[in-house]
């Protein structure tokens, strides 16, 4: 009891230089006076599992597992990371991983997949947005963080790792064993699919993204100077650098016109994001939109979306669909409005914590709605059925609601019948491959070039919250700053 009692005063005292120390500055920022009674409880379950739990806890495992679960808390995109996770997503920020392939978020304990990344082990095994993954080796995923999932899923290339899958409508779960290697995402695919007719595809938003893409047009370009009808194909790009979207919305859309703006807490949260080199290079360095040809303001366009499409891919959906610079056809979009910004916490470890909402230049919020295509079209002639096991941001726990109505729609999901959803399964087992002669969306687009019918899909957008005033003026101003509510 005596050492007890000695562990529960050193807690206490740490505790109590942490809070004279940090008290000015939180109530500096916030406005708010720190929760002492919360703080003095949470150091007192710490003192209690430092001396009372079965075998000693590492200090530092205590103080990190406590700051993730914090920080998780709070939605599917705030997350702690500790050393390893930070390396990982500078590298994924740079292009390059080691890993399988695959975007995951949570939902109800397990993980399921957002999309695959083209080209990936994961892709070419036949993993699915909407699967769900029970086991990694022999290990139950349910209970286990999102961030120890990953960490199991990365690893050395080479050596392998055995993914236990549930498919919505299959009775038993499938198993399949995969070798992890350095993952190249190439950023900007671009061809012409058929004469006249340009296709671009963007995977993911980098760093590189702006520079790939003005290059891959310039060569379009050379090679027909009268393109009739380009293709931009945003399917299953789960998004990336807010930089890259602004540069690719701005290829297209006239110069100075607001992309996008963010709401949040901050004042450096409330912004709006032009069609400006400053926006999508910084001020140093060159323009990579300088020498892309001036038909490119004015090409017919389609733009292709479904579910896996999310964040950087709907603000530039959003944007060329309020200024009615391109058709958006396709699927209903994943619905990931909101803003994620980096906090270092020293030189290995950071908080990635959500920030701000995103606002189409005609203030349409995407949180937890997603765009809806101007033309709604099936993955395959026979319908949608890969679409619909998708989970959308609407779906997932926690999610941050539209800011319009607190309410979710998750009670709202369309439902399918088993058999339907069986054959949609069989469907989509061989992965799609995009700009392909198979392609039915890029077909359908292709007819929409030519005047020719479009094939259009039999359902209808998901519900989601209902949409601002449609007569409000575009977001050319900063939000209103409000000071946070003093509890």
């Amino acid at each position: 009891m005596k050492f007890k009692s000695l562990g529960l005063v050193g807690v206490g005292m740490v505790a109590g230089v942490a809070i004279s120390l940090q008290f000015s500055a939180f109530a500096q920022r916030t406005g708010s006076p720190l929760p002492l009674d919360e703080l003095r409880q949470l150091a007192d379950v710490y003192g209690i599992i430092k001396t009372d739990y079965v075998e000693p806890v590492q200090d530092k495992k205590l103080l990190e597992d406590a700051i993730s679960g914090m920080v998780s808390s709070l939605d599917p995109h705030s997350v702690y990371l500790d050393k390893e996770a930070y390396r990982e997503l500078k590298e994924n920020v740079a292009g390059k991983f080691v890993g399988l392939g695959i975007e995951v978020a949570a939902e109800d304990g397990y993980v399921k997949i957002v999309s695959p990344i083209e080209d990936s082990p994961a892709y070419r095994a036949g993993v699915k947005a909407g699967d769900l993954i029970t086991r990694i080796d022999s290990t139950p995923i349910k209970g286990m963080s999102l961030d120890d999932a990953i960490k199991r899923m990365r690893g050395e290339p080479g050596t392998k790792v055995t993914l236990t899958i549930a498919r919505k409508g299959e009775d038993k779960p499938w198993v399949t064993t995969l070798a992890r290697e350095e993952i190249h995402v190439q950023s900007v695919k671009a061809k012409f699919v058929e004469p006249g007719y340009a296709w671009v595809r963007i995977t993911q938003f980098q760093e590189q993204t702006v520079e790939d893409m003005a290059k891959k047009v310039q060569d379009l370009y050379a090679q027909n100077p009268a393109i009739k009808g380009l293709v931009l194909d945003l399917r299953n790009d789960p998004g990336g650098l807010l930089p890259g979207a602004i540069g690719v919305s701005a290829a297209f859309i006239p110069k100075d016109e607001p992309v996008v703006s963010t709401r949040g807490q901050l004042a450096d949260q409330n912004q709006v994001f032009y069609a400006r080199k400053e926006f999508y290079v910084g001020r140093s360095g060159g323009d990579p939109l300088a020498k892309i040809p001036a038909q490119l303001k004015t090409v017919p366009m389609v733009v292709l979306v479904n579910t896996g499409s999310a964040s950087a891919s709907e603000i530039v959906a959003g944007a060329l669909q309020d200024y009615k610079r391109a058709i958006i056809m396709g699927s209903q979009t994943f619905g990931k409005g909101s803003v994620q910004t980096l906090r270092p916490l020293g030189p290995d470890t950071a908080v990635k914590l959500t920030t701000a909402r995103y606002y189409t230049p005609k203030n349409r919020s995407i949180q937890a709605r997603g765009i809806v295509p101007d033309l709604m079209v099936d993955e395959t002639p026979d319908g949608d059925g890969l679409n619909a096991l998708r989970v959308r941001e609407v779906d997932l726990d926690k999610h941050l609601s539209n800011v319009v109505t607190p309410e979710t729609a998750k009670a709202k999901r369309d439902e399918l019948e088993e058999s339907q959803l069986a054959k949609a399964v069989e469907r989509a087992r061989k992965p799609i491959e995009f700009g392909s002669k198979d392609d039915f969306q890029l077909a359908q687009a292709l007819n929409h070039f030519k005047g020719l019918p479009v094939q259009l899909s039999k359902a209808e957008p998901r519900p989601a919250q209902p949409e601002p005033d449609p007569k409000a003026k575009p977001d050319t101003k900063p939000a209103e700053i409000k000071a946070p509510a003093k509890k």
